[in-house]
């Protein structure tokens, strides 16, 4: 059975409204930070007025504000690289597994992946499947960080002496 067309006319005007209104919020928040980015210019040209005079207060402004304007599209116009490229290692394009790339990444920022996994663990607090596979994945890469440390080349000094937590097989 088709919905009567009061219904449909509903759904079509709370629709338009609901775009309207993003619409009209987008173009208030443009206005309000091209606003503020006016309002802070201004303030920069007046605090270097009486040191440099007023023409060479907008003169040391103008040339900030390309700097980033040019800093900003010359960041947009580079190409992307890897995190390994940039290290003078070897791009890592299909080079290992989506499980690697993720270890590697949190081996490389400790504190973000604690700060996200925190954030996900507040955020969803009430859902034990994510609960589980949160304390299954941290109690697998806690069992993997000895291994690793272990695996670490020792000095040629302790080389030849065997580990103290693990007895000499001959």
């Amino acid at each position: 059975m088709l919905p009567d067309s009061a219904t449909i006319q509903s759904t079509l005007r709370k629709l338009v409204a609901a775009i309207t209104g993003v619409v009209l919020a987008l173009v208030l928040l443009t206005a309000l930070l091209v606003t503020g980015f006016y309002f802070l210019v201004n303030a920069a040209a007046l605090a270097l007025a009486p040191l440099v005079g007023k023409p060479g207060a907008m003169a040391i402004t103008g040339f900030a504000c390309l700097c980033l304007l040019a800093l900003f599209f010359y960041r947009m116009t580079r190409p992307a690289k890897s995190r390994k490229e940039s290290e003078g290692g070897t791009p890592a394009s299909g080079s290992g597994s989506p499980i690697e790339v993720l270890r590697s990444l949190i081996a490389q920022n400790p504190l973000e992946a604690a700060a996200l996994a925190f954030a996900v663990g507040v955020a969803e607090q009430a859902d034990p499947r994510l609960k589980n596979l949160l304390l299954q994945g941290g109690m697998v890469l806690m069992r993997q960080a000895p291994n690793s440390a272990s695996s670490k080349p020792r000095d040629s000094a302790d080389s030849s002496a065997p580990p103290a937590d693990k007895p000499s097989v001959e």
